[in-house]
């Protein structure tokens, strides 16, 4: 007896107890959620309330599975009791006690809750499916509602056209919009959310934190502003910091699409993939967005993220039929089969429903006409020049003011003039930009927003050329002139047109910005300039030799092809040498 009481013991000293609280009911809930089991998951929450009685989010998951089983008279009872007791300043209850009233044909009771949320609520989240609910109850109560206003239109039409400026990447002009109406309208919390974001995307992180703070201190439990807080925390690799925050987003089962999309997002990019990956396979279940391939996409990267490498198969393909002419899925199945295949080690990849930004980068510099329309308008890569102007290295600053003075529109000369006001800021790149800036502003409106790369002035290309020879470590050995003198020469000797002009400044202020720091050397002045002409001229047609070109400048055909295929390697120009 006794040795069968120690061996009991001995085995039970191997036992990990199990940590109950409503974090643990919670996990099982959403658990049970994904797999269908409603009945499961309704037990779970109920846990999760009685360890956590004071949080509402966990009333609310129980009361929203209580209205999918349509038991509404007890969802309801819930939600009263989440607005008397647990946390007043949850407008949204009413919208959801107004479905539940809308279930059971309790008409007039569906009215006074919808008109309450639509007066008291300042988000206005569900506003589309208020609107869709006023048309059900006109039609059943057989005459208009009477309602004194709704709260959270007040500025929407602005805040609807800084949403657009955002995913247009147009931040500058975003945030001016926003910050007129955090003024005008200082409990629309929405649009405050989004001007943080504005901020964030152009890299003013302290004004961003500061915006986001404000939201939290009128609603802490503003699910979009801890989402983005959460992000601009592990920007700042505050660990501690994020990790509270993720500990509080992972309780939180929001219902409607746009948080749950938010929630999604934000727990993908804090690294909390299997999370991520169950809210994402959720908002594939539903009609309305099954057929995003932007969202099937996000679902394969959690898959894969979390070494789901079938589930990830699978979305991707998914993602093709959707979207059969993006490259998106063709390049991520690659990348997944040469992880199978042993052939690459397996990185974390990034949300985003692109190439990823190295990718895009260089299929950029193989444009021989600068960058793609659709590349200048793509929101995270016009935010990552903002972002790399602030905080990348002085190189990446310097291929960074070249890139945006290619884009050259009202968002870039706002991005720079904000670059050169900022203090601490080395002088040679505060020419540079300033060179860049003056080019922008002097140019006519046609040419600024034209798709084919602007030729630099010579004050422009004398000030990135400046930048390049002080970042070499062979700048000693380069004199500042020598950038310009390599084209000055060319156009010396090529008595060329305007246009023919035009491509060799063109071509050489791309090439000089991209072999940073390999500096060319200041003897071969004419064999650079030499092959700067034939590769222009070859870019418009014209008819044109190695030796001809050779002969006007005294050296030999080879070395004009030499110097030639030097830049064109760089600058990737068509037609193909010969």
């Amino acid at each position: 007896m006794k040795g069968k009481l120690v061996r009991a013991e001995g085995h039970l000293a191997n036992i990990i107890p199990i940590h109950l609280d409503a974090s643990f009911f919670f996990e099982r809930a959403v658990r049970s959620l994904d797999r269908n089991h409603v009945d499961k998951a309704l037990k779970y929450f109920r846990k999760a309330v009685e360890y956590e009685p004071e949080n509402p989010v966990n009333h609310c998951n129980m009361a929203g599975i209580l209205s999918e089983k349509g038991d509404y008279e007890a969802s309801n009872a819930i939600l009263a009791n989440v607005l008397e007791v647990v946390d007043p300043s949850m407008t949204e209850c009413y919208f959801y006690m107004a479905n539940n009233y809308a279930n059971m044909d309790r008409f007039e009771e569906a009215e006074q809750a919808l008109v309450t949320y639509l007066e008291e609520d300042t988000q206005g989240q569900f506003m589309t499916e208020a609107e869709e609910m006023m048309e059900l109850l006109y039609y059943e109560l057989d005459r208009p509602t009477k309602l004194n206003r709704i709260k959270s239109r007040k500025g929407v039409v602005e805040h609807d056209q800084a949403r657009e400026l955002l995913e247009e990447g147009k931040f500058a002009q975003a945030a001016e919009l926003l910050e007129g109406m955090s003024s005008d309208y200082p409990d629309y919390l929405a649009a405050r959310n989004n001007l943080a974001l504005a901020y964030y995307y152009m890299g003013l992180f302290p004004k961003a934190k500061e915006t986001i703070a404000e939201v939290l201190e009128q609603e802490p439990g503003n699910l979009h502003a801890l989402c983005n807080l959460a992000i601009f925390h592990q920007n700042e690799n505050r660990a501690d910091q994020v990790l509270l925050l993720i500990k509080k987003l992972r309780v939180i089962v929001p219902f409607q699409h746009e948080q749950v999309y938010k929630l999604a997002t934000t727990m993908g990019i804090l690294g909390q993939h299997d999370t991520a990956y169950v809210h994402f396979r959720r908002l594939l279940k539903d009609e309305e967005t099954a057929a995003d391939p932007a969202l099937a996409h996000y679902a394969a990267v959690a898959a894969y993220n979390t070494e789901r490498y079938d589930a990830a198969e699978r979305l991707w393909h998914y993602v093709s039929k959707l979207d059969p002419g993006s490259e998106v899925s063709r390049y991520y199945l690659s990348g997944l089969e040469a992880v199978r295949q042993g052939e690459q080690e397996p990185e974390k990849l990034s949300y985003h429903y692109h190439l990823p930004f190295d990718e895009q980068f260089r299929q950029w510099e193989n444009y021989g006409n600068g960058i793609p329309e659709e590349m200048k308008n793509d929101p995270l890569i016009r935010s990552s020049f903002f972002w790399a102007l602030r905080h990348g290295d002085r190189a990446t600053k310097l291929q960074v003011i070249h890139a945006l003075g290619m884009i050259g529109d009202y968002e870039v000369q706002q991005a720079l003039q904000s670059f050169i006001e900022e203090p601490g800021e080395e002088q040679d790149l505060l020419e540079a930009a300033r060179a860049v800036l003056n080019d922008l502003k002097s140019a006519e409106h046609e040419e600024r927003n034209a798709q084919v790369v602007r030729p630099f002035s010579p004050a422009a290309l004398k000030s990135i050329g400046k930048v390049q020879q002080s970042t070499s470590e062979q700048s000693e050995a380069h004199p500042t002139s020598h950038w310009q003198a390599v084209v000055d020469r060319a156009l010396q000797m090529s008595e060329a047109k305007a246009e023919l002009q035009q491509e060799m400044e063109r071509l050489w202020t791309y090439y000089v910005a991209h072999v940073h720091p390999e500096v060319p050397g200041t003897k071969q002045i004419e064999g650079w300039a030499a092959g700067l002409e034939y590769l222009a001229a070859k870019n418009h047609s014209r008819p044109v030799t190695y030796q001809s070109i050779a002969e006007r400048y005294g050296i030999s055909a080879s070395t004009v092809s030499k110097y030639a295929k030097q830049i064109h390697r760089v600058c990737n120009s068509n037609p193909p040498l010969v």
